[in-house]
Parts: structure tokens; sequence; C-alpha cells
């Protein structure tokens, strides 16, 4: 007897060799992109923003307009410089430490409960340049900024008690307000960049919508301290 011949099963006609993945294809012909691709694009944009926007270099750019315009000329920027130093890098500085010590992961400290130390440091930093800054009569508005940046964290830490609330759109959102308080209401705009911090920071699965938010009103209410001054 004469035996029926098959061919071979192709995706066209709807079939799949056993353990062959078959992915899925656009009209033409052409094999479309794995749905996984789009995420992991997204995941490495989120990824390229918290680092380029973390506290550390935002309070970088940011103290020393800050103490340009307290001082109203150049000599406010070392006092700037020494703000950002005491707020942002000495902590990032401390933070690196603890992760070649095995502590943490990487700088995004993923549990709350691991997170006091950094406040505390965060603060006894700011604290020694606040007390440099007095010691070295320093313009009013840059101390200020620190004094401001040192409340900041104290409510950070309260929240954090129970609840992992944002310090990266906290800063994000501390130094457009104060520059916008100092400069012109323009700096503003920079919380298009705060939007993206908060973005990335969801995305990477960090925080909440609400943690950011939070974290994001907290800053912002640091520009209180020159309005009520």
């Amino acid at each position: 007897m004469q035996q029926k011949k098959h061919s071979p099963a192709t995706p066209s006609d709807g079939s799949v060799l056993a353990g062959t993945p078959e992915h899925p294809h656009l009209p033409g012909g052409q094999p479309a992109r794995p749905a996984v691709g789009g995420r992991l694009d997204r995941q490495a944009v989120a990824r390229t923003v918290t680092d380029v926007l973390q506290p550390r270099n935002v309070l970088l750019v940011g103290m020393p307009g800050i103490g340009l315009a307290a001082a109203g000329d150049w000599s406010g920027i070392p006092w700037g410089l020494l703000g950002a130093l005491c707020a942002g890098i000495i902590p990032a500085g401390y933070i690196e430490w603890e992760r070649k010590r095995g502590t943490w992961g990487d700088r995004n400290i993923v549990d709350r409960t691991k997170r006091p130390p950094i406040f505390l440091v965060i603060l006894a930093s700011i604290g020694l340049g606040s007390v440099i800054m007095v010691l070295g009569h320093a313009p009013t508005g840059i101390l200020l900024a620190m004094l401001a940046l040192w409340a900041m964290t104290v409510v950070l830490l309260a929240v954090n008690h129970f609840w992992k609330i944002s310090v990266d759109s906290a800063v994000a959102s501390a130094i457009p307000a104060m520059l916008a308080v100092v400069h012109s209401p323009w700096w503003l705009l920079a919380y298009g960049l705060t939007l993206a911090v908060c973005w990335s920071r969801v995305a990477l699965t960090y925080h909440t919508v609400a943690q950011t938010a939070a974290g994001a009103c907290v800053g912002a209410s640091t520009a209180a301290a020159f309005l009520l001054a």
C-alpha cells in the first residue's frame, strides 16, 4: 500500500514543530519584535533617567545656582558646592561604601527598613555643612537652602518609618522649587525633569505613583524656607 506523504509543518499553516517556539508574524510575513523587547527598552530608558537625575547630580547642579543667587555674584558658587557636597556627594559616597560591603545591592535601597542609616548620614552631613556655613559667614540664602533640605530629610525619615516615600522625587522637586523662588519662575519648567524622575522610579518598580507624588510634594515644600523667610 502506498503511504500518504505529509508535508512538513510551517508557521503559515498554523502548526508548529514540537519544541519550536513561534513568534507572531506581521501581515507582510516579517516576524514581529517580541513584546519583551519594548519592555526592556522602557526599562533601559528608566534606568538612564534615574541614574542621570539621581539626587547627587541634581544637587551638584542646583546648589551652586542657589548659592549664586544668595550672594549675588560668583562668590556664592563655592558655598553652593559645599552644600552639594554635604547634601548629596557625601551621602552618595556612604551608599557606595555600604554597597561594596554587601549591605545593599546598589544605590536604590529597595528594602525600606534598611534606609534609616542613610537618612541619619544625610542629616549629620547637612548639619555639619550648615555649621561650617554659619562659621564662615555664608550668604543667608544658601544656609536657608541647607536648613530646608535638612527639614525635608527629617520628614522623609519620619514617613519612611511606615511608608517607602521616594527620596529621588523629593530632591528632584526641591531644587527646581528653590531655584524658581531665588531666580525666576521659569525654573518651574524644570519640573518636566521631576516628572521624568517620578516616572523612572515607578517604571523600575522602586516606588508606586503615590510614593513618588508624595516625595515630590515634600520636596516642593522646601521653597517655603525662602517664601516665609
